[in-house]
């Protein structure tokens, strides 16, 4: 049975998307200015790209200088599959890693991997000026700083669209968290995981980050927008990889899924592979995986997923008893 169920589950997979998270276009492309195309030039700006990329899989900005990635950063062109120089002032190396060789390389180098799967996030950036208050909408000029920023620092960003309803709503009262509640309905449109607040003014940003009830804030300083966007975004990432990446304080888990179907089973195997998820049992409606990771990580991916936690006293649907016997870890219950 478990075998039928992930061939079909396999078959829809490559059809039905998952309704929530989002993959980081371009996740392995990284672009560093040269003053030359001379092959030392070259090889240590390969270099550079590879320490952003390595901040970019992680989501830890001390990552870049981890004395585990010295091997690699000696011969980066290894992992390239491919580059070109761009013309501009200065002139821009592109370079676009292997994602198979460079993921492999950097968890056999013993560095813990934020999935390509990340929360979208929703961002009213507020830009408090002199002249009035601006909100960066989707097709604004001024918000292609925000999108290079998200894309520097792998994070799925997306910006409202700034009609005069949002323009009316997002005030800096709003967005400091007095109307949360406000801007949650006004984001329900976008399908978004995470809400991002900003009010930025000349010189410093400061930044919520709402998921569910949960709030992080922060603040930035930067000379430019393009600094202030990058700021906030690397911050954004660092929390969001500190609670959705399998990494450190991993723990032997066994997790029970009810409600299940062939369609939720397709994207509950994507939402559960950064932790190496192995399926052990399947009766009727419920799964039982095995698979390595914190409690408290394994919870926020489900919840990216609209799963929600089972008290442990509530009884299963059929009534009867998994054959898979517990595990030495801790066992988690949701259903859908």
């Amino acid at each position: 049975m478990r075998t039928t169920l992930r061939l079909l589950a396999f078959c829809l997979s490559c059809s039905v998307l998952s309704a929530v998270a989002a993959q980081v276009e371009g996740l392995h492309e990284v672009r560093e200015p040269v003053a030359s195309q001379e092959a030392g030039e070259r090889s240590a700006a390969m270099a550079r790209a590879l320490q952003s990329l390595v901040v970019r899989l992680t989501g830890d900005r001390r990552s870049a200088a981890d004395p585990r990635l010295q091997p690699l950063l000696a011969d980066p062109q290894q992992l390239v599959q491919q580059f070109v120089y761009e013309p501009g002032e200065p002139v821009t190396l592109a370079v676009v890693f292997d994602p198979v060789l460079t993921e492999r390389a950097l968890r056999e180098a013993g560095l813990s991997l934020w999935h390509v799967n990340r929360p979208q996030v929703l961002a009213w950036w507020l830009e408090e000026e002199t002249a009035g208050n601006r909100l960066l909408a989707e097709d604004q000029p001024a918000a292609e700083a925000l999108r290079q920023a998200a894309r520097q620092r792998g994070v799925p960003l997306g910006l409202p669209l700034g009609d005069l309803q949002e323009q009316l709503l997002a005030t800096p009262q709003v967005l400091a968290g007095s109307q949360i509640q406000a801007l949650r309905e006004a984001s329900e449109g976008y399908a978004a995981d995470a809400l991002l607040t900003v009010l930025a003014r000349p010189g410093e940003a400061d930044w919520q980050l709402w998921l569910g009830e949960e709030r992080q804030s922060g603040s930035v300083r930067g000379a430019s927008r393009e600094a202030l966007a990058d700021g906030v975004l690397l911050e954004v990432a660092e929390r969001l990889a500190a609670r959705f990446a399998a990494g450190a304080g991993a723990q032997s888990l066994t997790l029970e899924v009810q409600g299940s179907d062939l369609a939720r089973f397709a994207s509950l195997e994507r939402l559960l592979e950064p932790f190496g998820a192995q399926l052990r049992e399947v009766q009727g409606d419920r799964l039982v995986y095995r698979l390595q990771g914190t409690p408290a990580q394994v919870r926020a991916q489900l919840q990216l997923g609209r799963l929600h936690e089972l008290p442990a006293d509530v009884p299963a649907a059929t009534g009867q008893p998994l054959q898979v016997p517990a595990a030495s870890g801790e066992r988690l219950r949701f259903a859908w």
